[in-house]
């Protein structure tokens, strides 16, 4: 940090944390409408030390590692100008009392029965398409249960040089109608058809000697049958997966639902039901820093720590969002450690946003919040508070 002179002998001092607060306070205070931005920026990156705080770069963490994470409170700013959460989430999300497991889908295993609740085809794609793909590099038996064509297979989208279609003449890619695979008589839904063809394709795998089997299909429709039919029988159809899929040490499946198709009763109903929620997997993983597209609201969940070694990283992602939507959502609630130049790197993209487009900070933890409250970066029209980490929290917004 930089120092001031000692009145008594003429030799630099550290600045302590009370006056230096008072200069950052008197700054704003100053400060006429509109808030001057760059005033704002040089009064931090002139007094305040935004040193990284690890020398880490590209190293997968180990646990000691990933606890730092989840530091011990500390006040609003430490010496190193450093902003620490005192309970952010671990990057896998896993073991958390009361929630539930979140899992990429490229980290999905043998015995995993996962949950895609999809908000449109974007985040679909993101998942059942490197669901499926994936399947297919690794040799293993992919079972697709849809009445849509190989070429058009929902969330499946063409990539150069792999012909769907070819793989299911070797048998590693197996289409199958509803009608065959999981509806009786009447045309309705049957959970017990559904579960014999989950059995004998798994059956048929380990003879035709693939390393496992995974299977997906859309269970949107089932919740169209009339009054409560739908989702009770769903219900026992995940349940059923779920005992026959765990245990297995060849099988995983991915069951899909619409959340537009869903009324948000059904919705809670089923993030209880058993099995892990997939997700689409990191746009960056270096075991330090986390960052993950979340599609419904569009934008960004940041977890684990953002210091100077990774602000171009999340500079480039941040800017690949923006492009795509006008409103980009910021979910900070695994964020473990931010600097003052992460944040003045949000300060510089909100003053570029044109008039309709926002930048909104969800799940901010206080400590950041004092920040920019501090340099007035609220008073940015480009940024804006989402969604509070408390329903105590304090609201900023810039309408």
């Amino acid at each position: 940090m930089n120092g001031s002179n000692d009145p008594e002998t003429g030799s630099s001092r550290p600045i302590s944390m009370s006056e230096l607060y008072q200069q950052i306070i008197a700054h704003a205070e100053r400060a006429t409408e509109p808030y001057d931005v760059e005033a704002g920026l040089a009064q931090l990156t002139g007094r305040l030390s935004t040193k990284p705080r690890q020398a880490a770069t590209t190293r997968k963490p180990t646990m000691a590692s990933r606890s730092r994470c989840r530091p011990a409170p500390a006040s609003p700013i430490s010496n190193q100008a450093e902003i620490n959460q005192s309970s952010a989430a671990t990057p896998d999300q896993e073991g958390t009392p009361g929630s539930p497991i979140r899992r990429p889908v490229s980290a999905l295993r043998p015995g995993d029965h996962a949950w895609l609740v999809f908000s449109g085809e974007e985040e679909r794609a993101h998942v059942v398409g490197d669901f499926v793909y994936d399947g297919l590099a690794t040799d293993d038996k992919v079972v697709y249960v849809t009445d849509a064509a190989p070429e058009r297979l929902p969330g499946v989208r063409p990539r150069p040089g792999i012909d769907l279609r070819a793989h299911t003449g070797t048998g590693q890619l197996r289409v199958i109608s509803h009608a065959r695979a999981c509806l009786n008589g009447w045309g309705r839904f049957d959970p017990d058809r559904m579960l014999k063809t989950l059995e004998r394709e798994v059956s048929e795998a380990f003879d035709q000697g693939f390393r496992a089997v995974r299977l997906t299909t859309d269970f949107s429709w089932v919740l169209n049958e009339p009054g409560p039919r739908g989702m009770t029988k769903l219900r026992d159809c995940q349940r059923r997966i779920s005992e026959t899929v765990t245990p297995s040490a060849t099988a995983m499946a991915v069951c899909q639902v619409d959340r537009n198709a869903c009324p948000p009763e059904d919705l809670l109903t089923l993030q209880d039901a058993p099995g892990v929620l997939v997700e689409a997997n990191p746009e960056f993983d270096d075991g330090i820093l986390r960052i993950v597209r979340t599609f419904e609201p569009h934008g960004l969940r940041v977890e684990g720590e953002l210091d100077a070694a990774r602000h171009a990283v999340f500079a480039e992602k941040l800017s690949l969002v923006i492009e795509q939507s006008r409103r980009i959502h910021l979910d900070f609630s695994g964020l473990g450690f931010i600097d003052l130049g992460g944040l003045s790197l949000l300060a510089h993209h909100a003053t570029e946003l044109s008039a309709d487009e926002t930048l909104l900070l969800d799940n901010l933890p206080p400590d950041v919040i004092n920040v920019i409250e501090m340099v007035g970066w609220h008073r940015l029209p480009g940024l804006a508070r989402g969604r509070p980490r408390h329903q105590d929290a304090q609201l900023w917004d810039t309408g």
